[in-house]
């Protein structure tokens, strides 16, 4: 991982358990709240096509932008940069005896996925994510 990783910092809107459940499905509560992760190939974004601006299902923060979004096979929706280095912060996580890098929003503190060096350049990261965290705002067509 890049050395560039910003420091930790205070999210900006913190909630009670109890206004994240009645916010959140239950799925979304589990993997942005509890830091789960969705089964490959089960959310519709990971092959979503249409531009737009992927928004932090929580707090509604921009977080990626389909123009920076790419299909390595895994099944999750990926990208290979953040739509801005303040829009995410980025954490060392050992669970599961690995070293993986957490991608969390800076707004909410929101577990989005993860990131990982394999991606295609320029970046040459894959931000591997999971769809139900996110909620696509298509762009608007002007005619």
């Amino acid at each position: 991982m890049p050395d560039e990783t910003p420091p930790r910092r205070e999210p900006e809107i913190v909630k009670s358990e109890a206004e994240w459940r009645r916010q959140l499905t239950p799925e979304q509560f589990y993997v942005t709240r509890q830091d789960g992760n969705e089964r490959a190939f089960t959310h519709p974004y990971y092959s979503e096509k249409r531009p737009g601006t992927y928004h932090c299902v929580c707090c509604g923060a921009p977080l990626f932008s389909s123009r920076d979004k790419f299909d390595p096979g895994t099944g999750w929706p990926s990208f290979t940069q953040p739509i801005s280095r303040d829009a995410i912060v980025e954490r060392e996580d050992r669970a599961l005896f690995m070293r993986r890098v957490d991608v969390r929003c800076a707004r909410c503190n929101a577990h989005l996925g993860y990131v990982y060096t394999d991606g295609p350049g320029p970046t040459g990261l894959r931000y591997s994510l999971n769809g139900v965290a996110l909620q696509l705002r298509p762009e608007v067509e002007v005619r």
